[in-house]
Parts: C-alpha cells; structure tokens; sequence
C-alpha cells in the first residue's frame, strides 16, 4: 500500500471515528438521563470501531467509484429535467 493511501486512510479512519463517537455521545447524553461516564465512551468507541474499519475500507475499495458514475448519471437527468421545463 502507498504511504499516500495509507496516510489518506487513516486521516479519514481517526475523523470518521471521532466523530461517531462525539455523534453517539451526544445522542446518549440528549436522548437518556444516563451520566456521561469513561465506561460508556469505552463502550461507544468498541461499538463505532468496526463500523469505522468497514467503512473505511469501503470507501477506499477500487469499485467504490460506481458511486461517481451513479452520480454523473443522476445530475445528467437533472439536467435533462429543467431543459424540458
């Protein structure tokens, strides 16, 4: 694996975790009367770990560029759209 991709993968693997980790922090502290605890940050991080992982690895499989296609095809009937409107 290049260093690029690899140091690419993990600056996207780290954000993407903490963020998940403050988003379910958050709904836990908003949505529960539970107290905000170490254990329970513990436990969110095992919990969004392997999501993490497999999302990264996802988003950096060379097929993911089916999405970019499948882009280019929805603007391109946009477009079509409001030249017939």
């Amino acid at each position: 694996m290049k260093t690029h991709r690899l140091k690419r993968l993990l600056e996207f693997f780290v954000i993407g975790l903490v963020f998940g980790v403050t988003e379910d922090v958050l709904a836990v502290a908003l949505t529960t009367e539970a107290e905000v605890t170490p254990e329970m940050i513990g436990l969110i991080v095992l919990i969004a770990l392997p999501f993490a992982v497999i999302s990264e690895l996802i988003v950096d499989h060379p097929q993911f560029g089916h999405f970019e296609r499948l882009a280019r095809r929805i603007q391109g009937v946009r477009r079509d759209e409001s030249t017939t409107e």
